[in-house]
């Protein structure tokens, strides 16, 4: 039965979500950044580093596990927290909430969103090889008090300046909803190096980066360019990549000693269709093999920020020794334990990891096969 109080309290909530619907503020990837001249947003890039030498060698690594870190969470873990009205960007299932002990958190949901086994597996395999990823967390459940029962829908809904009393209908405070088969984001650690808001880095800026100035060598950002190509890597506009400067490295000067040069979001790989076997399958390393010229110009956006890039001999071989470090066991835990056999793919075969192994090595052969690069 509704009784008048009842119905004063969720009349009392909807006025709460929609007094925060209209604060349109963006959730923070990381701490909130210092804004910065566009010169010394540039002095940061060409100082920044792609990949450091993992703790644990590739060869080594369980990928059945959340990749570990600050704030690592097992995934049979259960998490509760309270739904934040604000806006999200992408076009897959995801909100933001609000854990007991005041964490913010982004959560990725839904059975048939194939960013979820994407952007885990390749946050997975991107840290393993020492490259700098927000890491994604699988967990059993999220439990989230006063979400809606279609977060993304409502959030849409309350975007297009409908009423909260609509878009958040059979919502209340109380209310507890569970989303199974999640991924929880853990942002890498550092405050962003943003001229303009949601700033980031695009793929065709990586020719900043210079040794001289304490960035990354040649070898490694052009590793980090096979890997793009290798994953798919197709949804790389700027804002999907994070400039940051990690705990403990700012200077009195406000400049950062050691930034970092970040992928913030792989939820778009594997296949131009995400988690898409045969198209991921079909799509070319190469534009030119012989003269080592990379392509994702078969793939959405035409290949977007990444344009066709000539590599070097040192960064086809770095990116060889670390993709052959890994075994063909490893692999199959990767895609098994990232959800790649429980997407409801429209392939049989796609649930089957050996599959994506098949693929995943035979692309190794082509980088193998190419060349050799000049240095």
């Amino acid at each position: 039965m509704v009784t008048p109080q009842s119905r004063l309290r969720s009349t009392a909530w909807i006025l709460a979500l929609a007094a925060l619907a209209c604060r349109d503020r963006p959730a923070p990837k990381s701490a909130d950044p210092t804004p910065v001249t566009a010169r010394q947003r540039n002095a940061a890039l060409a100082a920044a580093r792609v990949r450091a030498e993992p703790a644990v060698p590739p060869g080594s690594v369980d990928f059945s596990a959340n990749t570990p870190g600050s704030g690592t969470l097992g995934p049979g873990a259960d998490i509760d927290c309270t739904f934040s009205v604000e806006p999200v960007g992408g076009t897959s299932p995801k909100f933001y909430c609000t854990t007991p002990d005041g964490e913010h958190i982004k959560v990725k949901y839904g059975e048939a969103n194939p960013e979820i086994p994407a952007d885990v597996a390749a946050s997975r395999l991107m840290s393993a090889l020492g490259f700098f990823v927000d890491r994604m967390m699988v967990v059993h459940s999220v439990r989230c008090r006063g979400c809606p029962p279609f977060p993304k829908l409502a959030l849409a809904c309350l975007k297009k300046g409908t009423p909260a009393a609509i878009c958040m209908q059979g919502t209340s405070s109380t209310s507890v909803r569970t989303f199974d088969r999640v991924m929880i984001e853990r942002p890498f650690e550092g405050r962003d190096i943003e001229a303009e808001h949601d700033q980031g880095w695009s793929w065709f800026e990586l020719e900043k980066i210079d040794p001289a100035r304490g960035g990354s060598s040649r070898a490694d950002v052009d590793a980090l360019r096979v890997m793009a190509v290798l994953l798919a890597h197709w949804d790389n506009k700027g804002s999907n990549q994070r400039l940051a400067c990690p705990p403990g490295s700012d200077r009195p000067d406000g400049t950062c000693g050691s930034p970092r040069a970040v992928i913030h979001d792989l939820g778009a790989t594997f296949g131009p269709l995400k988690a898409d076997l045969q198209n991921w399958k079909l799509a070319p390393t190469w534009s030119d093999a012989a003269t080592c010229r990379l392509t994702m110009a078969t793939l959405p956006y035409k290949g977007g920020t990444f344009a066709d890039a000539t590599i070097t001999e040192a960064g086809r071989q770095l990116a060889l020794r670390l993709l052959r470090a890994i075994s063909p066991r490893q692999l199959n835990t990767l895609f098994e334990a990232s959800g790649f056999s429980t997407f409801p793919h429209v392939l049989a075969v796609a649930k089957d990891p050996q599959s994506w192994t098949d693929v995943f090595l035979a692309k190794v052969d082509q980088i193998a096969s190419a060349g050799p690069c000049r240095d």
